[in-house]
């Protein structure tokens, strides 16, 4: 496999390749240490870090269906405090090739700019590779809006973009969900209110049904849609962020081969994320990079940057 080929650079940071790990399905990296080649990847995003540990939805809190997998996590964590005292440590002395993103999720406008100060004051020193950027949830519901999502509200957006900005000089990846009636327009307000990066798409909500037991299969109720179904919402979603903004762009939804990640680079990604293929087997993103490369050398593509962007919308 070429490692030149699916190099590439992105906000300063170099990728071995353009595949890194959804958040949520790596937890902060050790878990997987073992079970899964970090180093095949170019990145991985953490689970969610929250100001206070959380606990996160009762079980069952993940189940199959044919056209993907339905979760209800909670964004269970082990909060902010512990995180830097016990996860960050082991994040700056290993896979130093491998970018690594923390994942922010916050309740109230407050919440984001807390977190990310409070990551920025242990990522120094011994630490200092610990953490290479941020993606801030904003799927999140804002408790003093009435629950309102933060990406669903323009200035609640714009907001928290614009105070966990103030907080970092890594770059700040903003993570949109596909439920919003403009995604391009929330593009537009992260990157005006200083976001470098935008990630499409979160879960879609969804509800699987226990037939016998007249109840939803999730301890919770409803959960988030991942999987091969939403493989083509996060491509749409893709396109109409990269016709919105110049930014560069995390694709991830329905990922499970090589030429899925294609699609996302032609859409407009320069980073793909994988999520439930890997948690159903931990040797995909290996497989899918292998495919890549063999999908880049039968079509002489030098460097997947070339891919970038290149869907030709029908006239």
């Amino acid at each position: 496999m070429s490692h030149s080929r699916l190099a590439s650079t992105v906000l300063g940071l170099s990728f071995k390749n353009p595949i890194v790990l959804a958040a949520g399905t790596a937890g902060y990296g050790e878990e997987l240490a073992g079970v899964m080649d970090l180093d095949a990847v170019g990145g991985f995003v953490t689970k969610a870090v929250s100001l206070e540990p959380r606990a996160g939805a009762p079980a069952p809190r993940v189940a199959e269906f044919e056209g993907g997998m339905i979760n209800a996590v909670g964004l269970a964590n082990p909060g902010l405090a512990a995180v830097r005292r016990d996860h960050l440590p082991w994040m700056a002395t290993h896979l130093p090739s491998t970018r690594k993103l923390v994942n922010v999720v916050g309740f109230t406008i407050d919440d984001y700019p807390a977190i990310v100060a409070g990551l920025e004051e242990d990522a120094v020193g011994d630490r200092a590779g610990a953490i290479d950027g941020f993606e801030l949830n904003v799927s999140c519901p804002n408790t003093k809006a009435g629950g309102t999502e933060f990406g669903a509200d323009p200035v609640a957006l714009r907001d928290v973009v614009r105070r966990a900005r103030a907080e970092t000089k890594r770059p700040v990846f903003v993570k949109l969900a596909p439920t919003l009636p403009n995604i391009g327009d929330a593009a537009r307000i992260a990157a005006d209110a200083g976001a470098d990066a935008i990630t499409v798409v979160n879960t879609i909500p969804g509800l699987l049904i226990d037939v016998e037991r007249r109840r939803p299969v999730l301890g919770f109720g409803s959960g988030g849609v991942s999987g091969a179904a939403v493989l083509p919402v996060g491509l749409l979603a893709t396109w109409r962020v990269r016709k919105a903004v110049s930014l560069p762009i995390v694709g991830l939804g329905g990922v499970a081969s090589g030429t899925d990640v294609v699609q996302y680079l032609m859409a407009g990604a320069s980073l793909v994320g994988i999520g439930t293929a890997a948690l159903r087997d931990p040797r995909a993103p290996a497989r899918i990079a292998r495919e890549l490369d063999g999908w880049c050398r039968h079509h002489g593509v030098d460097n997947i940057q070339q891919l970038i962007g290149t869907l030709e919308w029908p006239t």
